[in-house]
């Protein structure tokens, strides 16, 4: 059991880093960059989470997975908080879990490129196809699979995929 004595915050991050999407199975909560904090106060483990969208579904089965995982490593007096603001970003994700979701084969979220055309200069996102690599690829709906994600198409490959919206 741990007690109040003993208790430090790196052993929660490592048991966070266990702690996987229920949406995107490959990612952790750590990869997604939605845990903001963690804190030890009087005893209790107080951990920060923001979810990925407003209302994402997700998150009561991540809160309760959190929650689970650190009781079957000792802790019972856990506080859980779902805050707002400052709005998750895909800039909180992490390399690593960039680089899971393409090996899994959603495209990852990435900058917007600069476009020149005949008429204008604009910014737009260029999206890889993380089958066959090529930047050949049109949006075929705004959701995916989930409300975070697009649904694009490659014409390439011909192989549609999701795409992690950059926000």
């Amino acid at each position: 059991m741990v007690t109040a004595a003993n208790i430090s915050a790196q052993p929660v991050w490592q048991i966070l880093a266990t702690v996987t999407d229920p949406e995107v199975p490959v990612l952790t909560i750590l990869d997604l960059g939605i845990v903001r904090d963690v804190n030890m106060v009087d005893g209790q483990v107080q951990v920060t989470i923001t979810p990925t969208y407003t209302g994402c579904p997700a998150m009561d089965m991540i809160s309760m997975n959190i929650r689970l995982a650190l009781i079957e490593n000792g802790y019972s007096n856990i506080k859980i908080t779902t805050v707002l603001s400052p709005a998750w970003t895909t800039d909180w994700m992490s390399e690593e879990g960039k680089q899971k979701l393409q090996q899994y084969g959603i495209a990852p979220p990435n900058a917007k490129q600069a476009v020149c055309t005949p008429d204008s200069f604009q910014e737009e996102e260029a999206i890889q196809c993380p089958l066959c690599k090529s930047y050949n690829t049109k949006m075929i709906s705004q959701f995916g699979s989930t409300a975070c994600k697009s649904l694009y198409q490659c014409n390439e490959c011909k192989e549609p995929f999701d795409y992690f919206k950059c926000h």
